[in-house]
């Protein structure tokens, strides 16, 4: 059986030495500590780009990546696009784009115009998206940019704890042509079996909508200490729930390289997955994502 490539949906980069005007990345700042991690020190750098994941994952038979909005604090997020896509004439591997949109902004037209003149932008993920969940709040504004990403065909990177994902159904099902794909399979907090039961429960119940896509990344952030086991049963309810046809996998590198290295986790991924079909496993592997995000 041949080894299926593999589309790294989640990858992030910066350039703190020579940054464009007015881009920033506050989280990467020296004194800045992670509110969910803690400590991220072992992964900040002066530079990370499409040349350094690249080198780190040339033996996992990657062959395309997905960058997903990173320069946050910047003062326009489309700088970020223009930076990146100039980065992309000359990548050794492909990339497209998920950018930042304050989607629930009177600005939101003006910036999600400004990413589409990269032909590499594909995707918006905007961190206010879960609060505006939390609040059972329906804004007008908000509705409106959804809409337009559905009109131009962007996909919706979407956060959301699993307490949210009854509100994330509902935006779903009001809006049932826009692709939408959940970030870190949630961001699971806690992995005991008391949070993974209720998890599980609401993983099952978002998948009713057919257009919500599961992003299987990001899993040893809150279990940095993971084993081969510790995983399993996390992986094997998102195949379970959304099937072969509605998965996507990434690596959240960098920053889970605080935990593992490129080769482990996407071989743990590999194997999680081995009992499906061939085919299955393409698509989970690679070919998902080459039309989600049009690589």
């Amino acid at each position: 059986m041949a080894r299926h490539p593999i589309i790294d949906t989640h990858v992030h980069f910066w350039n703190m030495a020579t940054p464009d005007d007015g881009m920033k990345w506050v989280w990467l700042e020296k004194d800045f500590v992670h509110p969910i991690l803690g400590d991220i020190d072992g992964m900040k750098s002066v530079k990370y780009d499409i040349n350094h994941v690249f080198a780190e994952s040339r033996f996992a038979d990657v062959s395309g990546f997905v960058h997903v909005q990173a320069a946050i604090g910047s003062d326009d997020p489309v700088t970020e696009t223009r930076w990146l896509t100039r980065m992309r004439e000359t990548a050794p591997v492909p990339f497209t784009i998920v950018a930042h949109a304050d989607l629930g902004s009177d600005d939101a037209m003006r910036q999600l115009d400004g990413h589409a003149e990269s032909p590499y932008f594909v995707g918006i993920r905007d961190f206010a998206s879960e609060p505006m969940l939390a609040s059972g709040q329906i804004n007008p504004v908000y509705e409106e940019s959804l809409k337009v990403l559905t009109q131009r065909g962007i996909v919706f990177d979407l956060d959301c704890e699993w307490f949210n994902m009854g509100a994330a159904l509902e935006l779903a099902r009001r809006h049932p042509e826009l692709q939408i794909v959940l970030e870190h399979i949630g961001f699971p907090r806690s992995r005991d079996d008391e949070y993974y039961a209720s998890w599980n429960s609401a993983i099952r119940e978002l998948a009713g909508a057919e257009n919500v896509t599961c992003k299987i990344s990001g899993l040893a952030m809150t279990d940095p200490l993971f084993t081969k086991e510790s995983l399993r049963r996390w992986v094997d309810s998102c195949v379970e729930a959304f099937g072969a046809d509605r998965c996507v996998l990434g690596s959240n590198w960098p920053v889970d390289r605080l935990y593992s290295s490129y080769d482990v986790i996407m071989d743990l991924y590999r194997e999680y997955i081995s009992g499906l079909s061939d085919a299955e496993q393409g698509r989970i592997l690679s070919e998902n994502a080459a039309r989600l995000y049009k690589l």
